[in-house]
């Protein structure tokens, strides 16, 4: 036994710090790398693509530390942010302010799947192997981080990344506005990595009324949180409206382009020669069609855009623009002069927006109290929480300004300088896009809303007829009804050995059940206050019944 090693079975308590780490859901750490790894991730798209156009230039003007700068400075602008060309012919800065809106896409995706990630704790992994979300608690992954820290750890993370980024394009020859920069940068890594959270837990309604109904004044707080669902009614037939005016904005950009195609392909041909040179105008127009659908969407509520200070195109008349590069978009910019017909016909896409939303709105109207069924068919007309003619039209009206809003935004972000003196405006006016829009759609909403709201209300001839008082008449005969079914026999056959004549009554004076008759439905006699009932018919307006005839004495 001396060379026996004495051993426990008791194993080693690790520290308490130990179990806290290896227990605990992920929290501010991994986000803070998620939010620095989507960052990272849109810096490397951005200079990978950069890298390839300046390789395949033929005359490049700078080396590869020029490209890197260059690639940073149109992430930055991606986010909306403001960039400075300092190398002008003038000597004179000139600030390039339109940011493409199909490169902002790419960096928001980023930050959703992020906060997505960071909020799950990695449940999307073992959830979504089988290509259907499912619960982290009913998956028995992670349990969800709290929202406040994965929100903050992506945003700290994704502004760790941009901040060096920023100062390493400040010496390159697009120089960021500090300005623009410190505000769109931040506002988007916040708003993206919010809505990340948000629809990780759900997309829960309880901290989106809490805030409305703290900042907004008491009578607006009643119009939107009622309990009949009245702001997300108002939130999708805003979203159908914005989308039918920006969808109609694009098919107006898709006719002006076949219109003018001569003139846009002479533009394309002579802007720059060699494939590399036609590949870089090519994905610039890419990028760029987000924001001339939005310019057409302007176009045709009526207020238009700028082609520099003081020419406005719009559908009653369009000022001669200024000297203007020949750029592929531009040759879709209607001719100068006073408005047509044909350039008349843009009014359409508001009126059809307005239709979308007012159309939305009557469906909430009348189905917003709907009780659910389970099999998926419309409940009956009475459990309905049928809005009255004036929530109505106040629902209309929140729908029309949250879609100005949203027009609002889209032209702020799609317009912009692009240079100085003349070109200091170009592109859409914010508030006079959301002014229009908010007359539009709140009158064309509210006018389609109602009569649909009134049609949908409709009860149909034969349901009137089912819901129609009954008169005395009517009720008289239920009685009666009730009377004789009350009497009536129970057996299913005559009784046996009960010989029948031929008046369809048996021996013992009972009239058979499938005999015809005006009154067949009545006992036959002898039936107990049978006389009082017959003396009270008259009364009511019915007719007396009869004597039922007896047979003759047998001889």
């Amino acid at each position: 036994m001396a060379g026996v090693i004495q051993t426990t079975t008791r194993r080693t308590r690790p520290s308490l710090l130990l179990t806290r780490v290896r227990d605990r859901s992920p929290g501010l750490g991994p986000s803070l790398l998620g939010g620095a790894l989507a960052a990272g991730l849109g810096l490397a798209a951005f200079a990978m693509l950069v890298t390839l156009l300046w390789i395949s230039s033929p005359y490049p003007d700078s080396g590869p530390d020029g490209a890197l700068s260059v690639a940073a400075a149109l992430w930055l602008l991606a986010h909306g942010a403001e960039l400075v060309r300092t190398d002008t012919l003038s000597g004179v800065p000139a600030p390039l302010g339109v940011p493409p809106l199909l490169l902002l896409a790419l960096p928001v995706w980023l930050l959703h799947r992020a906060a997505r990630d960071a909020t799950d704790g990695g449940a999307s992994e073992a959830s979504g192997a089988l290509g259907a979300p499912e619960a982290p608690e009913a998956s028995g992954a992670a349990p969800l981080v709290h929202g406040p820290t994965a929100w903050a750890g992506v945003v700290l993370g994704y502004l760790a990344v941009g901040t060096p980024a920023a100062l390493y394009a400040a010496g390159g020859p697009l120089r960021p506005a500090w300005a623009s920069a410190g505000v769109y940068v931040p506002l988007v890594a916040v708003a993206a990595a919010g809505v990340g959270v948000w629809r990780t837990y759900g997309c829960p309604r309880g901290p989106l009324e809490r805030t409305a109904g703290a900042l907004l004044p008491r009578g607006v707080r009643h119009l939107l949180l009622g309990p009949d669902g009245r702001l997300g009614v108002a939130a999708r037939a805003a979203a159908a409206g914005a989308a039918v005016l920006v969808g109609g904005g694009a098919l107006l950009l898709t006719v002006s382009l076949l219109w003018h195609g001569g003139e846009t392909q002479d533009a394309f041909l002579r802007l720059t020669q060699g494939w590399s040179g036609w590949v870089a105008v090519l994905l610039l127009g890419v990028a760029l069609l987000p924001n001339a659908a939005v310019w057409a969407t302007a176009y045709a509520l009526g207020p238009g855009f700028l082609l520099g200070a003081g020419h406005a195109v719009t559908p009653l008349s369009a000022a001669p623009a200024p000297l203007l590069p020949a750029f592929p978009l531009l040759a879709a910019v209607p001719d100068a002069g006073a408005g047509t017909p044909v350039n008349w016909a843009a009014l359409a896409v508001p009126l059809a927006a307005g239709a979308s939303a007012g159309w939305y709105v009557a469906q909430g109207a009348t189905t917003a109290g709907q009780p659910a069924e389970p099999g998926g068919g419309r409940a009956g007309r009475e459990p309905y929480a049928v809005w009255s003619p004036g929530r109505t039209a106040g629902v209309a009206a929140v729908a029309a300004v949250l879609c100005a809003a949203l027009l609002a935004l889209f032209a702020a972000w799609a317009g912009g300088p692009m240079g100085v003196a003349s070109l200091s405006r170009f592109g859409p006016v914010w508030w006079q896009t959301a002014g229009a829009t908010l007359v539009w759609i709140g009158l064309v909403a509210t006018a389609t809303a109602l009569p649909v709201r009134a049609w949908r209300c409709r009860t149909p001839r034969s349901e009137r007829a089912e819901r129609a008082p009954a008169s005395v008449d009517e009720k008289a005969w239920a009685g009666v009804r009730a009377t004789a079914r009350a009497w009536r026999v129970r057996i299913g056959s005559p009784r046996r050995g009960a010989p029948e004549d031929g008046t369809g009554t048996t021996a013992d004076g009972r009239r058979r059940r499938d005999a015809a008759g005006p009154y067949d439905f009545l006992p036959a006699d002898p039936v107990p206050g049978r006389d009082a009932l017959s003396r009270d018919l008259p009364g009511r307006g019915l007719p007396a019944v009869p004597e039922t005839p007896k047979p003759p004495p047998a001889r």
